[in-house]
């Protein structure tokens, strides 16, 4: 591109590649050119199967690693809607629009359905590709757009499509067809898939709202269990001071434990957090998760500015880097994977997490823990009862009259 007079000069960038010789060399000096760059397709091997965002953050890497600079010039790129808004202003400086990229999970999804939908046998591809795209994906967009699409969101999706698959195949054994579904044969399915009887229940309601099968047909869903994993009050202590103080740990497991410790956060969201989710002010440090702010403690806040600082898989890039970065560039840590390590160093996920829900239950409305932490207000019931909280008779006394769900 070439830029003159404070707007782009698409006319002169024409005029240098149609020069020749010692014209050619006068105009360069004229007219300088930047070449702009907005993706990446190869680093030592194809990368166009990646999603964007990942492409996008090994392409930065590459820009600090290799020290380049103008003339070659990195396109901008943004996840804010305001700054996106801003740029369409720019169409006096000859900026004719914008470009928009899938988010990383929702591409993980798109990619992965693809893929999947292609090795299918025609007859469950046909079923399965609009099950997928207008139903799966469209949800999923949709929780995007909101800032909600987790990447454990994204693999509860590829659990439903899986599901989905696995019962057609479980369908050709017994020699039916969705037609001729009868409810004894989903009785008979969820006995014998008893891991995959929830996963299906969005497949079999797709296919009713579009009378691919008979009507009234249903999968009871199992009955929600209490958590049953705590830890004693003194072992729970134990562990957040030695997240605090215990410096053989690795810093990230420091990190994530007294996270999940001190507000009951899930590996799903911590994985997450970027240096765009914290901010400092006053002397405080505030992490934001769904949308809501708190304060950190000095202790980890010092341990979080010291992993975003010399965490060693951090990329020198300009733009957001994650928390607790994974080994591929532009991607986190994988949940399960940091939940391996943090049992291999003594400090569990679930438990912990479980003892540290019970607290603000006791304190605040299920309807608030849930908001706060991202959890469905029925789970956060569930939780409520548990842990001794009746917040429908609380607030019923309060107010002197009784208390339903439309109050």
């Amino acid at each position: 591109m070439v830029w003159e007079r404070d707007r782009l000069a698409f006319e002169r960038l024409r005029q240098r590649l149609a020069r020749r010789g010692t014209g050619a060399g006068e105009a360069s000096r004229q007219w300088s050119a930047h070449y702009v760059v907005f993706d990446l397709v190869h680093a030592s091997e194809d990368v166009t199967g990646w999603a964007y965002e990942r492409r996008r953050a090994a392409l930065e890497a590459m820009f600090a690693d290799l020290g380049l600079a103008a003339l070659l010039t990195l396109c901008p790129s943004t996840t804010d809607p305001a700054v996106a808004r801003g740029w369409l202003a720019w169409t006096a400086a000859g900026v004719e629009g914008l470009c928009f990229k899938l988010l990383e999970n929702l591409a993980l999804l798109t990619n992965w359905v693809a893929r999947t939908v292609a090795e299918l046998p025609a007859r469950h591809a046909n079923l399965i590709r609009p099950f997928a795209e207008w139903h799966i994906i469209r949800d999923a967009r949709r929780r995007s757009s909101r800032g909600r699409y987790t990447y454990a969101a994204h693999k509860g999706d590829c659990g439903n499509v899986l599901a989905a698959i696995n019962f057609l195949n479980w369908l050709g054994t017994q020699h039916l067809s969705l037609s001729h579904l009868q409810q004894r044969h989903l009785d008979t399915w969820a006995i014998e898939r008893p891991t995959l009887r929830s996963r299906s229940i969005p497949f079999l309601r797709w296919s009713t709202a579009r009378r691919l099968c008979p009507p009234d047909l249903v999968i009871e869903r199992s009955a929600a269990q209490l958590p049953g994993h705590f830890q004693a009050e003194e072992e729970h202590r134990k562990e957040l001071l030695r997240c605090f103080n215990d410096t053989a740990l690795p810093l990230e497991v420091r990190v994530a434990a007294a996270l999940v410790r001190l507000y009951a956060l899930p590996l799903t969201r911590i994985v997450e957090l970027t240096d765009d989710h914290i901010r400092r002010d006053q002397g405080q440090t505030y992490p934001t998760v769904n949308h809501h702010p708190f304060v950190l403690p000095p202790k980890l806040a010092r341990l979080i500015d010291h992993q975003l600082q010399y965490s060693p898989r951090h990329s020198n890039a300009a733009g957001c880097r994650y928390l607790l970065p994974g080994h591929s560039p532009g991607r986190p840590r994988n949940p399960l994977g940091l939940a391996d390590t943090l049992r291999h160093h003594g400090l569990p996920a679930r438990a912990a997490r479980n003892t540290a829900m019970m607290d603000p239950l006791v304190d605040l409305p299920p309807m608030v823990i849930a908001d706060l932490l991202g959890i469905h207000p029925k789970t956060a019931e569930r939780w409520a009862t548990l842990a001794g909280g009746n917040w429908v008779r609380i607030l019923g006394s309060a107010t002197g009259r009784p208390v339903g769900l439309g109050s």
